[in-house]
């Protein structure tokens, strides 16, 4: 079995989503809650995952997670969430 790929998203205490992705979505998670993920998430911290989306490879992975940052607007990535 081929290893697995996870796009998740974080709703923040100021209310803010956090996209990224990773092969241990848990693991990621606490890495952020303990302050050594990314610099966003350390000015604003995340309070629980909202999404997550597995994939096959770490390429589809990061597009997806592009698309999701870089091409949809704050109420495409909540209906994205609420879809799920």
């Amino acid at each position: 079995m081929g290893e697995k790929f996870y796009v998740y998203i974080l709703l923040t205490e100021r209310n803010t989503l956090y996209c990224g992705y990773t092969d241990d979505v848990e693991k990621r998670f606490n890495e952020h809650k303990n302050g050594k993920g990314a610099k966003y998430t350390r000015a604003n911290k995340p309070v629980r995952i909202v999404y997550t989306k597995e994939f096959s490879t770490k390429s589809e992975a990061q597009k997806e997670e592009y698309r999701i940052k870089h091409k949809l607007t704050r109420e495409e990535k909540l209906k994205l969430i609420s879809n799920n």
